[in-house]
């Protein structure tokens, strides 16, 4: 019975990330490959795998907190989607070098996707995270379609804010990574933005 439920909830979960992406970086054809799916010890999220793929390279679907946080970490994924709002007590820091749609033959970049979205690419549901603070070290970082609240720290290159809000600070730790931020339409940052140098 524990079985076909998590079968169940898995296919579900599923169905909600395969129209997770943007125009720029499409994650549904990822998910609709043929896949395996598979469930990381000590954790709830699902990661969908290809037989010869390893699991740093394909998406995570996120639900709990210790799952975002492993998600998010050098050991984690390129792209990590969460189905509800958040909570953490501690700062998090989202680290390590990831490729888009997990191909080293693409562009460094790393995806927070807290939001679900149907077929069309509507979305449907925006969440919120929620921590004291929010460290970006892997470049190329876009958070989009939900809310972080909470300061957001930015130690990498190109960092992106994309139809989602920051409800706090966000600091740069170089001019030059503040340069190299993009604030897309649709997005806002309740507090300052500036550079810490």
């Amino acid at each position: 019975m524990k079985i076909k439920a998590l079968l169940i909830s898995l296919v579900l979960a599923v169905a909600l990330l395969s129209g997770c992406g943007d125009d720029n970086n499409d994650t549904t054809d990822d998910v609709q490959d043929e896949q395996t799916p598979v469930e990381d010890e000590g954790a709830t999220d699902k990661d969908t795998v290809d037989e010869d793929t390893d699991a740093t390279t394909t998406p995570s679907i996120v639900n709990e907190e210790s799952a975002f946080k492993e998600a998010i970490s050098a050991d984690g994924t390129w792209i990590i989607a969460t189905l509800n709002d958040l909570t953490f007590e501690e700062d998090l820091v989202v680290e390590g070098e990831f490729y888009d749609k997990g191909d080293s033959e693409n562009e460094l970049y790393r995806k927070l996707a807290p939001y679900t979205q149907d077929e069309d690419r509507n979305i449907t549901d925006r969440f919120t995270i929620t921590a004291p603070k929010l460290t970006i070290k892997s470049p190329n970082t876009n958070f989009q379609g939900g809310t972080f609240v909470g300061d957001v720290y930015v130690e990498s290159d190109g960092f992106t804010l994309s139809d989602a809000k920051i409800d706090g600070n966000l600091y740069f730790s170089t001019e030059e990574y503040k340069n190299s931020f993009t604030l897309e339409t649709e997005s806002e940052v309740t507090g300052e933005i500036k550079a810490q140098e």
